[in-house]
């Protein structure tokens, strides 16, 4: 339910604005709730997401560096690896973590958004991972789509307020 209020202007004018003032939807029913309490994968997500973050700042400033400095393309190169084998990780994980708690392995309604972002996602770094498996593209090419792939996750996925309750683990 939204409500208008109208509040003046500095210059001047009337602004009128629309309050949204329903109430919140929680996150997780109380069954959700403990079942996400109970689950080890919520452990398993708490500890790779913050490792995958790690590797996704190393990867993105190795990727820079070569791109833009004197870095070398090889380090690069395999730190992007390393980032995908992470995001592949947490990603396995975190549908299982969703099965156990909302019963569907992916696209639950609370990590619908979050879900359709990191399939991009995936889908960027699976071409990377091609493109440097069977060099279909020169390495300055291949960290460049690196780079998009990095791109599409600092907008999406660590934006905090993507979604409602967007962290996996997050509190009540």
């Amino acid at each position: 339910m939204c409500e208008s209020y109208i509040r003046p202007h500095p210059f001047g004018e009337v602004e009128r604005r629309e309050v949204n003032t329903s109430p919140a939807v929680p996150l997780y029913t109380p069954e959700q709730r403990l079942r996400r309490d109970q689950s080890r994968w919520t452990v398993v997500q708490g500890i790779l997401a913050p490792v995958q973050f790690l590797a996704f700042l190393v990867s993105l400033y190795l990727v820079c560096d070569s791109l833009f400095g004197q870095g070398r393309a090889d380090w690069a190169q395999t730190s992007v690896l390393v980032k995908t084998a992470l995001l592949y990780a947490i990603m396995i994980t975190g549908s299982i973590w969703e099965k156990v708690v909302f019963d569907c392995y992916l696209f639950a309604p609370p990590f619908f958004w979050e879900d359709v972002v990191s399939m991009g996602v995936m889908v960027l770094h699976t071409l990377y991972v091609l493109a440097w498996w069977f060099q279909l593209l020169d390495p300055a090419e291949q960290l460049w789509l690196a780079l998009a792939a990095a791109m599409c996750i600092t907008k999406a996925r660590y934006r905090p307020t993507f979604t409602a309750g967007s962290s996996r683990t997050a509190t009540p």
